[in-house]
Order: structure tokens, then C-alpha cells, then sequence
């Protein structure tokens, strides 16, 4: 079983360590700057449960919180202003946004230097073409649990199913870079049970409750479960656990696998961006 909770406690320690140095270096703390927009329930928990964890951690919380009805011009000016001030090193705009606001733009409109979502075309550029660059939080940390579960991908075959760009595409570029060969799969690959079966290392990110079962599990594969499904029977993966358990070599629950990891790494790209900042020229 690999525990997701105890993996991002640990990355939290080396996190405030990291910004506690920072700070004594420049004088002050990272900075992250949180942007709320509209009356989502989940995530107004998710923003807060952020904002905590950054100062936990030894970094500073920017929080802007516009009205619902705010402008797309208005949230850029915003934006904009965010992106010019020294003191913030990275910027979160919590999706989803309000229909009448178009999240692309403004998501292209962040400074790819202090972008710790990994979301700006920018950032996709430099991981697909294996620079460094800031990682999308969710596939960072999914490699973070394999390095824990002592599963090197190097030489190993690797299956990702589901293609989004916040989790499958920039996972299977991570995979790739770290000499992986990688398998996309998505709602036309044929026969998905003899493509995973195939798999030393499953990543299962797709939103659909257990659809990967232990039949499509090859004995001994590191099994990484990426779905959170609010379902009759509680909180479910992607993957079927109860049967996959028996099959795997490792395997993260649902909850308490990947979960945890993805603040955890936002806070390790918020530091990694302020160390960066800090160093370029001018």
C-alpha cells in the first residue's frame, strides 16, 4: 500500500525547510497568490485547505476573492497586476470559473515563471520538450509516490489512462522523460483490458468509478489511482481496489493515495518558482 498522506507530510517538511531558507536568504517568505471566483462549494474547501498548507509551510497567501459577476477584463487586470508584483511567486486560479469568464485566456494570461499549476501552454511546451519548467501538481506528485514505492519507470512499460491536460498528457510526458515507454489510452483505444495488462506501472485518471479491474492488472504492476467518484458506496477510485489489491505489486488507495499529494506539490512548485525567480538575471 502506498500512503499518500505519509508521502505528502514528508514533502511538506521539505517544503517549509526549503522556505524557511528561502526567507533568511531574501528577507522575506515565497509568496503564493490564491484567486477565487464564484460560490463552488468544493472550491472554496479546496482554496482554504491551500491557503493553510502554504502558511504551514512558511509561505505567504495572497488571497483575491472577486465577486462572482466579475469582468473577464477585470479578472485580467487582476491577473496582471499579480503577475508584477515581486513579493508573489506563484499564482493559483482555482478552476472551474463561472460560465460568462473564458478559463483559457485567462489561464494563458499567467506568467508561465509563476504559474505552480502548470496549466499555461508554456509550461505544457517546456515538459513536452523535457525543460525544466513547473508541473502540473497532480502528475508531479503521482511521480513522487512511485519514487517512494521504489518503482523506477526507466525500461518499463507504462500505461496512462485518460489524455486531460491537467493530469494524462503532462503525466506521460514525466514518464517519458524518465525513460519510460508510455501507452495513452482514452475512450477509443480498443481493447483497454490487454493494453493495461501490459503495464509494470497503471495510472488510472479518467473519472469513471472502478473501471479498471484486477483482471486488467498485471501481476507484480505498480497501480497508481488518480479518480476521486462520489458514488452510493462512498469515495471510489478509477480502479477497482478490492480486486486490484490482490494483483498489484503496489497500489494507492482511494482516499489517502494521490489525494494528498497535490497541495503537497503545489507547494513544492511555489518554492521552486520563487528559488528561480530569485535566481534569474535582472
Amino acid at each position: 500500500m502506498i500512503d499518500g498522506k505519509a508521502v505528502a507530510a514528508g514533502v511538506r517538511e521539505r517544503v517549509a525547510g526549503q522556505a524557511s531558507e528561502f526567507s533568511s536568504e531574501h528577507g522575506r517568505p515565497p509568496g503564493l497568490a490564491t484567486v477565487l471566483v464564484g460560490e463552488d462549494p468544493a472550491s472554496h474547501i479546496y482554496v482554504k485547505r491551500k491557503r493553510e498548507a502554504s502558511e504551514a509551510a512558511g509561505i505567504r497567501s495572497f488571497h483575491h476573492e472577486p465577486d462572482g459577476d466579475v469582468s473577464q477584463a477585470a479578472l485580467l487586470e487582476l491577473l496582471a497586476e499579480l503577475n508584477g508584483t515581486p513579493e508573489v511567486d506563484g499564482i493559483l486560479v482555482q478552476l472551474p470559473l463561472p460560465g460568462h469568464l473564458h478559463a483559457d485566456e485567462i489561464v494563458r494570461a499567467l506568467d508561465p515563471a509563476k504559474d505552480v499549476d502548470g496549466l499555461t501552454p508554456a509550461s505544457a511546451g517546456l515538459l513536452a520538450r523535457g525543460e525544466p519548467g513547473l508541473v502540473p501538481c497532480t502528475p508531479s506528485g503521482v511521480m513522487e509516490l512511485l519514487r517512494e514505492a521504489g518503482t523506477d519507470p526507466a525500461g518499463t512499460e507504462a500505461v496512462v489512462v485518460g489524455r486531460s491536460n491537467l493530469v494524462g498528457r503532462p503525466l506521460a510526458s514525466l514518464l517519458l522523460g524518465a525513460d519510460a515507454t508510455v501507452t495513452v489510452c482514452h475512450s477509443k483505444t480498443p481493447d483497454l483490458a490487454a493494453v493495461c495488462l501490459r503495464a509494470d506501472i497503471l495510472v488510472a485518471a479518467v473519472g469513471r468509478p472502478r473501471l479498471v479491474t484486477g483482471e486488467m492488472v498485471k501481476p507484480g504492476a505498480t497501480v497508481i489511482d488518480v479518480g476521486t467518484n462520489r458514488t452510493d458506496d462512498g469515495l471510489v477510485g478509477d480502479i477497482d481496489f478490492d480486486s486490484a489489491v490482490e494483483v498489484a505489486g503496489a497500489i494507492t488507495p482511494v482516499p489517502g493515495g494521490v489525494g494528498p499529494m497535490t497541495i503537497a506539490m503545489l507547494l513544492a512548485n511555489t518554492v521552486q518558482a520563487a528559488g528561480r525567480r530569485a535566481a534569474a538575471p535582472g
